[in-house]
């Protein structure tokens, strides 16, 4: 049963992982470079390719990290609302997780408005000029957001799946199960 357990939490972590990664070196990395793209109004372009090349893969990664979040929950449900700070931590971390799915689908949404209004002139992946389409440069505002608030969440998200790691110590358990939460 350990081996499976085993394989559900790296799931999770795993799915987080290239969740968070994913969006951070995107906002970096990818709309760093498409900003030194010379011809203007291959900018906004050039940044709707490569994140759609990623859409799939971080699909994915969001899928894997759902599945065994959910699967821990199921096989740590007991624990979740008897251990003293489990269940608040579970509760945030839904919450987190709902709305880092949510920013993802949105700039998703977005990025695709952007595909849809390029070329346009622009000085970046996320920032307008004068020239820019008017409805892709509502776009890259609510891209140039989003773009920040996907890594913010799931780091989030990575920080209280290490204070879950920490509650699941069994001096942790013990002091978490007792009364007043005192060993």
């Amino acid at each position: 049963m350990a081996g499976r357990q085993t394989v559900i939490h790296s799931m999770h972590d795993l799915g987080l992982a290239a969740w968070f990664g994913g969006s951070l070196f995107g906002a970096v990395g990818l709309n760093g470079a498409a900003a030194a793209v010379r011809d203007a109004a291959d900018r906004p372009r050039v940044a709707s390719i490569g994140w759609a090349k990623w859409a799939p893969v971080n699909g994915a990664a969001i899928v894997v990290h759902g599945i065994g979040a959910l699967s821990l929950l199921t096989k740590n449900s007991g624990r979740v609302v008897a251990q003293s700070g489990a269940g608040s931590n579970t509760a945030l971390k839904s919450v987190l997780t709902v709305a880092a799915v949510g920013a993802t689908v949105w700039s998703g949404l977005n990025g695709a408005k952007l595909a849809k209004h390029s070329p346009t002139p622009a000085a970046g992946a996320t920032d307008p000029t004068p020239a820019t389409d008017p409805e892709a440069a509502q776009a890259q505002k609510q891209l140039k957001l989003l773009q920040w608030s996907i890594p913010v969440l799931t780091g989030a998200l990575l920080l209280l799946s290490v204070e879950q790691a920490e509650q699941q110590k069994p001096s942790q358990l013990v002091k978490g199960l007792l009364p007043g939460g005192r060993a």
